[in-house]
């Protein structure tokens, strides 16, 4: 079972070793873009549903 375990670990520290890590500043820029679009996506659905909850309302 440890044999096990220690493969696991061995294989997963070699496999890190390959990862491309973003800068600081890509990380920034990124966390960025996500927050923003997120932002726009809320807004825009914000809308929709108030338009769609209005007109829900005017029908019944």
């Amino acid at each position: 079972m440890f044999k096990k375990l220690k493969e696991f670990v061995d294989g997963v520290v070699f496999e890190m070793k390959k990862v491309s890590w973003p800068s600081w500043e890509e990380l920034k820029g990124s966390t960025i873009v996500v927050l923003a679009l997120s932002l726009v996506l809320a807004v825009y659905l914000f809308i929709i549903d108030s338009l769609l909850t209005r007109i829900v309302h005017l029908i019944l």
